[in-house]
């Protein structure tokens, strides 16, 4: 075994060499921390074995979480350098580091498993499932997630990052680039890839095969709709960044010549893979969070969503769009008129289901009796911000003006107003919204509201100065400028702007933290003062049963459960209970997940006998499930009967506290 042991240590900033001192004494720290206390037992058994869709999502949240605070680092210190002209806080590959890890992080690691999280807590709520249809299949989803995901932050402190930009264009990310940063690349994204396919399989045959009988297509709640979509975008999509990744390692560490020039390759080939896959990807982000508004709005304006049926619809055609548009990215390559026109329309064309939408839920918001709890803010922040963000879109839909502002700064602040707005207002929304899901309580609505309007108004100061800075000339992927350029002041005022993101995001934590020892503990599972509109809001307590539902539920129009509340009646009310069927806990995902880590640690390095031994034994775990008899567990009647008769009078006495108390 060749082990290139000179490669392993990056020698950098004074940052860098603090997160190499720091990242072993955290570790350090957090075993001790778990083994102090015992839990590693309890943390095996309950967390990391567990097939529970819910502990499956609520991991997934926390990576989230932890990736948006490191995204959002990366974010504070290129803000940090582009403070001020001639700034040396950064050098240029650090600085180029930092730029292209942090939009791999966002998108990848920190906006895709938010989503996910938010699939695996809420869709079997909501279509009346007591888990999802492959249930151990989910855990290795995850786990490979977490897998790619520390893989490519240990890139960090080890080898260092990838350095080309988070779209790794060729030839820049091939021959241009030496050393391990572009394989971390390429095989985190990989493994976390092939995951995210299984999730995309997995939703789409449990909203297909495991919803309720009741609940017919066109009457499902929408973030569901939206979720059954983004799983058919992700079937379709996910396997074209599976080939393209593969096509490129083989480049990489085998000498192949699919992206490489000085052998007659084609890094426009690449270009088109990726788009061909990243458009999409743009989708899979933001149509659950257009189901996560349309959840929330007619939550709070205490009306049925106005429109359902053409809210499908149009989701529908936002996913058929998605695939004839990839060509908008690069414009400027120099393709021909014809190409340039045909996908600067079907670019164009997007903005038609997507206006559908907003005026759905500006319908839905007039005359409803509207109240502004933390959730809704977020939703009603999202539409004038997006809209900025799809109005600029459509100027840069049009080939000759995309000329202009491709390269510059108006193209970055164009894609923050339509994720950001889009993704992560609902992403910050959603976590507050269905928290009590997850926890059994609800978090501080005052901390809440300072965390949205720190965040909001921030967001604005940081990105509408460049919109101006784009139109000036200010070229994006630039780590530093003259102060004859006259971009400082807006550069300023722009840092300013993403502290205030910071800070508002403090007071999200700070509500957490706040609540975990302060909020009160809720027994009902309709927690929003019994708002709630869908399935989710109906389990027999604010943290659902491990079986979700003792009786399979009724769903026969979007409106059911909230019919049912205004006639006074409950699914709960049926007392037939029967045994049910769960599946067992299994190891097979986290023993997957270290193969996949440990494989793709001596991959990256090129060394190729530990990867192999690895991929072996990831194998043999496949064939060791493939052989094992499982047949799952029940619960037994007597079980449930207890268990609902508890929380029927932990119910009953929270009624009670509440009635005492007006």
């Amino acid at each position: 075994m060749n082990f290139p042991w000179d490669q392993l240590l990056v020698e950098g900033t004074w940052m860098i060499t603090m997160a190499q001192i720091g990242a072993p004494f955290g570790i350090i720290g957090l075993i001790a921390v778990i083994t102090y206390f015992k839990l590693w037992k309890y943390l095996y058994r309950e967390w990391f074995t567990s097939v529970d869709h819910k502990k499956i999502g609520a991991m997934y949240l926390i990576c989230a979480v932890l990736m948006f605070v490191r995204g959002g680092i990366d974010a504070l210190m290129m803000r940090t350098q582009l403070a001020i002209p001639n700034n040396t806080f950064l050098d240029s590959n650090h600085y180029n580091e930092v730029f292209s890890t942090h939009g791999v992080i966002m998108i990848i690691f920190m906006a895709m498993p938010f989503i996910f999280g938010l699939w695996n807590v809420i869709v079997p709520l909501q279509i009346g499932a007591r888990d999802v249809a492959f249930p151990v299949l989910n855990s290795v989803s995850f786990w490979l997630f977490f897998s790619g995901m520390i893989l490519f932050n240990l890139s960090f402190i080890v080898g260092g990052s990838p350095a080309a930009g988070w779209t790794n264009y060729a030839p820049l990310a091939g021959e241009f680039s030496p050393g391990p940063g572009v394989n971390y690349y390429l095989i985190a994204i990989q493994i976390s890839g092939i995951g995210t396919l299984m999730t995309g399989i997995n939703f789409f045959v449990t909203i297909l095969r495991m919803k309720t009988p009741t609940m017919k297509f066109m009457e499902m709640p929408m973030f569901t709709v939206t979720t059954f979509i983004t799983a058919l975008i992700v079937i379709l999509a996910f396997p074209v960044l599976t080939v393209a990744l593969a096509l490129f390692t083989t480049d990489n560490i085998f000498g192949t010549a699919f992206f490489t020039v000085a052998n007659g390759g084609m890094p426009m080939l690449w270009a088109n893979f990726f788009w061909v896959w990243g458009h999409p990807e743009v989708y899979i982000v933001i149509l659950p969070a257009f189901g996560i508004y349309s959840e929330i709005i007619p939550t709070f304006a205490r009306k049925r969503l106005f429109g359902h049926q053409s809210m499908v619809w149009a989701t529908a055609g936002i996913a058929f769009l998605s695939f004839l548009v990839w060509v908008h990215h690069f414009f400027t390559m120099g393709n021909g008129a014809l190409i340039n026109s045909f996908f600067s329309i079907s670019t164009m064309l997007i903005g038609i289901p997507t206006g559908v939408k907003i005026f759905n839920w500006l319908f839905t918001l007039y005359q409803g009796r509207i109240t502004f709890e933390s959730p809704m803010l977020f939703a009603l922040g999202f539409i004038p911000n997006f809209l900025i963000g799809g109005v600029t879109g459509i100027m840069l839909s049009m080939a000759a003006a995309d000329y202009q502002y491709h390269n510059t700064y108006f193209l970055v602040a164009h894609f923050h107003y339509t994720l950001v707005a889009g993704v992560v207002f609902a992403c910050l929304g959603a976590l507050i919204f269905w928290w009590p899901k997850m926890t059994g309580f609800k978090l501080n609505e005052k901390l809440n509201k300072w965390c949205f309007w720190f965040f909001v108004i921030g967001f604005n100061i940081c990105f509408i100065p460049q919109f101006i800075l784009g139109l000036d000339g200010m070229p994006r992927r630039l780590y530093t400028y003259m102060p004859e350029d006259g971009w400082w002041l807006l550069n300023v005022i722009s840092t300013f702007g993403a502290l205030l993101m910071a800070l508002g995001f403090m007071f999200l934590v700070a509500s957490i933290v706040y609540s975990f020892f302060k909020a009160p503990r809720e027994a009902t599972g309709d927690n929003w003062d019994g708002l709630g509109r869908t399935l989710e809001w109906s389990t027999a307590a604010a943290m659902p049963p491990k079986y979700n539902f003792a009786i399979t539920p009724d769903w026969n129009d979007y409106d059911t459960f909230v019919d049912m509340k205004e006639h006074g009646r409950h699914y709960l009310d049926n007392h037939n209970y029967k045994d049910i069927h769960m599946p067992n806990n299994t190891p097979v995902g986290v023993f997957m997940g270290i193969f996949f880590t440990i494989g793709g640690f001596f991959l990256v390095f090129e060394t190729m006998l530990p990867a192999i031994l690895c991929l072996i034994g990831i194998f043999g775990t496949m064939i060791y499930r493939s052989f094992q008899v499982d047949h799952g567990y029940h619960i037994p009647v007597s079980e449930v009967t207890e268990t609902e008769k508890r929380l029927r009078e932990a119910r009953i006495k929270e009624r009670e506290a509440v009635s005492h108390e007006s």
